[in-house]
């Protein structure tokens, strides 16, 4: 497993330059370029990191000829140390616990099982509001690009690698605009595949990439996949 491609040069140069994305549509377009090598695989499923990577996402799919879904996951921070991840809950019941993160600090059983309820129910929530009653998706064996648009400290790509390799995902491409250099280098290990545009070398956040980084909402979620189901089916929305 490693990352596919080096950093690429930090483009973004400074506050009065214009970012290189416009919006995550633009960004999902050119990302799809990047990975046009996997169109046409009957192997292939896109997920969505639900909400910002789902516009990126959506563009990525319609250009590889894919499936596009949500997988829907939720980082078990650490109390008081919430960008530390001590495992992660994801769509289809999936837990991944990092034993190493739980014992080295000493986390009581019930308060990892406190933090996971919580997180259970933000997670169903999700999944009612974006997915109804349809069943989480399947990637066993599958050929699995996870989309986001943009990784800062990685922490829930990483734990979305985890769960779906829990899931028996064949092969994972995490797929993403801009990733933040440490971000870039740790998804390489995790998965078998990194596709990123820019690794720029000073980075403070996903969104100064961005002209317009407005928040998805839940009903933009939904619209957009509703669109991508139809035109997995040939028609137009």
């Amino acid at each position: 497993m490693g990352a596919c491609c080096p950093p690429v040069p930090n483009v973004y140069l400074g506050v009065a330059a214009q970012p290189p994305f416009s919006d995550r549509v633009q960004a999902g377009r050119l990302l799809a370029e990047k990975l046009a090598g996997l169109a046409g695989r009957p192997d292939l499923t896109v997920l969505a990191l639900p909400r910002g990577g789902v516009p990126v996402a959506a563009e990525v799919a319609w250009k590889l000829h894919a499936p596009l879904d949500v997988f829907v996951v939720r980082k078990l921070g650490v109390p008081g140390q919430k960008e530390l991840a001590m495992g992660a809950i994801a769509s289809g019941g999936v837990r991944v616990i990092h034993q190493e993160v739980v014992d080295s600090l000493g986390i009581p059983p019930e308060v990892v099982e406190e933090v996971a309820g919580e997180e259970q129910r933000e997670l169903e929530r999700r999944e009612r509001a974006y997915r109804r009653d349809l069943p989480a998706p399947g990637v066993q064996g599958k050929t699995v690009v996870v989309v986001d648009d943009g990784l800062a400290t990685g922490s829930t790509m990483l734990a979305a690698v985890a769960a779906l390799r829990k899931k028996n995902a064949g092969s994972i491409v995490v797929a993403a605009p801009v990733m933040a250099p440490e971000a870039f280098r740790e998804a390489g290990k995790a998965a078998d595949e990194v596709v990123a545009l820019l690794v720029p070398g000073q980075f403070s956040s996903v969104g100064q990439w961005y002209g317009d980084f407005r928040q998805t909402t839940d009903g933009e979620v939904r619209r957009i996949l509703a669109q991508a189901d139809v035109r997995s089916r040939g028609q137009r929305p």
